[in-house]
């Protein structure tokens, strides 16, 4: 029996769009994540500076999980963020148990041969690099697991109280104050168990790039608003002006 795409309520199709956005993004940044980047070389304006500036490269994409974080909250309120966090954990563990069983799979002997030698001719064990930088990737994963699910419910709960207090107003103030609050722990606590507790750094690393990386999602997350109220709008005209102050309200109490 064929159903047609009236039959889906455009709410739940809302929910798999903005869910299928967020866990995809939060996927990708725990797989990219083991780069640290050298914010200075991508921008040689640092250079003059005497600057060791430095951040995970999945963080460049994490503002956009936050920033539909925060679009999931205002419409479906805290337990469909809660729901889509619990999901996205379970989704990163599965993909940690997918990671782990590929770095154990024995090497074809040909694809190590056919790449015994990096580009300058130097000798290049390629099973060796695929496992480390994946298992690297591994530890953050575990980090992101812990840090992803406790900096979320932060976000949603830090989101309704500030929706509550402000009595639905300022939509840019409740998505920017439960970034402040949420990342300021994300930041640092996935740093401390992956590469920390974990890994081989130092505190003080850990100090110096979880500061960047904070200042860097606060600074996003403020340029980015805009970007937030247009979602806003777009929703709005995808369900309708009534529909929408419909599901608002009801996320008030979810």
């Amino acid at each position: 029996m064929e159903h047609s795409q009236e039959s889906i309520p455009k709410k739940h199709t809302l929910f798999v769009i903005l869910s299928t956005l967020f866990i995809t993004n939060a996927l990708i940044a725990e797989v990219i994540g083991a780069k640290i980047l050298s914010v200075q070389k991508l921008f040689p304006f640092f250079d003059g500076f005497n600057l060791d500036i430095n951040m995970s490269v999945g963080v460049l994409i994490w503002p956009i999980v936050f920033i539909l974080s925060d679009v999931i909250n205002e419409y479906f309120g805290r337990s469909g963020v809660k729901r889509i966090s619990f999901i996205g954990a379970a989704m990163i563990t599965y993909a940690f148990l997918i990671i782990f069983m590929a770095t154990e799979a024995p090497p074809a002997d040909f694809w190590l041969s056919n790449n015994a030698t990096d580009p300058t001719g130097n000798p290049f064990n390629i099973d060796y690099a695929y496992s480390s930088i994946f298992r690297q990737g591994l530890n953050i994963i575990i980090g992101s697991i812990i840090a992803f699910i406790v900096g979320q419910l932060v976000d949603a709960y830090t989101f309704h109280y500030i929706r509550v207090l402000t009595q639905h107003r300022w939509l840019w103030l409740r998505a920017t104050g439960s970034t402040v609050v949420s990342q300021l722990i994300d930041s640092f606590l996935i740093l401390f168990i992956a590469f920390y507790l974990l890994g081989n750094w130092t505190f003080d690393q850990v100090l110096a790039v979880g500061i960047v990386q904070y200042l860097y999602k606060i600074i996003i997350a403020v340029v980015l608003t805009p970007v937030i109220y247009l979602m806003h709008s777009i929703i709005d005209k995808y369900l309708g002006k009534k529909e929408s102050l419909k599901l608002i309200g009801e996320a008030k109490d979810l």
